[in-house]
């Protein structure tokens, strides 16, 4: 009933700002399924911020499951302890998990050395990441004339560059 892929940040977080918390999701093949994911995940896990399912089937009849984690540096620890409990009760082997992280092409194996590489593990390093890729986005905004309307983050870097050049 677990589908055999695990999805790493790309939906948005309901329990507070994106670079604090890592959603995890899954399809599950069914609404009672999921229910029992979930309250298996909120029971079994002390750094489980909250499970949900999706409120409504997608078209092919599936469920998603949404689990929120804090952003720090055991994610993909926990992400690994999550799929090695999962293994045997959703009837698939540890080699046989694929991972996807959000704005990456592809899936990776679910081991613990592409976790750390993908996973912003801190809200700096989320920032750092999808900064860079705001950045590239309002290149090309700009470059095909479209108004770019992106301000830059607020942080001590930020704001020291903001004194830096007058501009408060």
């Amino acid at each position: 009933m677990v589908h055999n892929e695990l999805h790493i940040d790309e939906y948005k977080s309901k329990m507070g700002d994106d670079q604090d918390i890592v959603v995890l999701s899954f399809k599950i093949g069914g609404k009672e399924p999921a229910n029992d994911l979930v309250n298996f995940v909120e029971k079994s896990y002390d750094w489980v911020l909250d499970a949900d399912t999706s409120s409504g089937e997608m078209d092919d009849g599936d469920y998603v499951v949404f689990i929120e984690l804090e952003r720090d540096p055991q994610v993909p620890a926990h992400i690994m302890e999550l799929l090695e409990d999962l293994a045997p009760l959703a009837a698939v082997e540890m080699p046989d998990w694929r991972v996807q992280f959000h704005k990456v092409k592809g899936f990776f194996p679910a081991d613990l050395e592409s976790l750390s590489s993908h996973i912003p593990r801190t809200p700096d390093e989320y920032a750092r990441a999808h900064g860079k890729m705001q950045q590239e986005l309002d290149s090309l905004k700009a470059a095909s004339g479209v108004e770019v309307k992106t301000t830059a983050p607020k942080n001590s870097h930020t704001e020291s560059l903001r004194i830096a050049a007058g501009i408060l």
